[in-house]
């Protein structure tokens, strides 16, 4: 059954939305939306991450926490910046991050991380997923943004996807 339906809950939300896009319940639509919904997850299942095992719930919920926090606080700074820009311009920059973090499911939550909190955009990532660039709104010290930010979401995730 995996072999045919190896995601069933997507195939039936596909099969299902194809229903609801097309307005109708006609048997072509209802066959066509089956094919589609038992193909795609076929097609696609090499795109799939890997299931998550999650080593250390509890250091999940800490950096939840610790990134809940960061964005309410860079969004203050980053107001602040900018509302004060005239006397004081913000200092963007690009910066390389070098990454110890290899674990595809990690990379993608530090993707998340880094694009929900303000004042940092991930910009690009290194083929062997070395280095990470990103763009830094207000940058003081760079060595100390890159220690702070491995200390503050790398390690903790390196920790959470072993």
């Amino acid at each position: 059954m995996k072999r045919v339906l190896p995601a069933p809950w997507l195939s039936l939300a596909l099969w299902l939305f194809w229903l609801l896009l097309n307005h109708s319940l006609d048997l072509g639509q209802a066959l066509f939306g089956g094919v589609l919904a038992v193909l795609a997850p076929l097609l696609l299942a090499p795109l799939r991450p890997r299931p998550v095992r999650l080593s250390s719930p509890g250091v999940a919920l800490k950096l939840l926490l610790c990134v809940g926090v960061d964005v309410f606080v860079s969004n203050a700074q980053v107001a602040w910046r900018v509302l004060n820009a005239r006397r004081r311009p913000p200092r963007s920059r690009f910066v390389q991050v070098p990454l110890d973090l290899r674990n595809a499911n990690g990379l993608a939550a530090l993707a998340a991380i880094t694009t929900v909190i303000p004042g940092s955009v991930w910009s690009e990532l290194a083929l062997d997923h070395s280095v990470l660039l990103l763009h830094v709104f207000d940058l003081d010290d760079e060595g100390a943004f890159i220690a702070h930010f491995k200390a503050r979401y790398e390690k903790p995730l390196m920790e959470i996807f072993r």
